[in-house]
């Protein structure tokens, strides 16, 4: 079955950096495209970043433009999202998926960005 593992949140001071990993499982992930969303408590779900098959072609929220890069590793079914210049605006619940609409989502890691 299709699974999706996220790992590498934490709790890290404004202007700080994480990398998250999103492992995967259960599909082809080198034929499909992937997306990081976010929600922060008491907000909706929140997309974040794009990624095509190929890796090629990536996509940014607005708000994480120029501080976040999507990426991945299709020889080891995984994708990352390198995030630094981290803001408290960021703390959310961070989950990788499969779909555009994040319907297809793993169980997510917590970022918290607090001095």
């Amino acid at each position: 079955q299709v699974q999706l593992v996220e790992s590498g949140g934490g709790l890290v001071q404004p202007g700080g950096s994480l990398r998250l990993s999103c492992a995967a499982s259960g599909f082809t992930f080198s034929n499909v495209g992937m997306y990081w969303f976010r929600q922060a408590p008491g907000k909706g779900l929140e997309w974040v970043s794009s990624i095509n098959a190929g890796g090629g072609n990536t996509v940014y929220a607005g708000s994480v433009k120029g501080r976040f890069a999507i990426s991945r590793d299709n020889a080891k079914n995984t994708l990352y999202l390198q995030m630094n210049s981290l803001k408290p605006e960021d703390t959310a619940l961070y989950y990788c998926a499969r779909d555009p609409n994040g319907n297809s989502r793993g169980q997510g890691t917590q970022v918290t960005v607090s001095s």
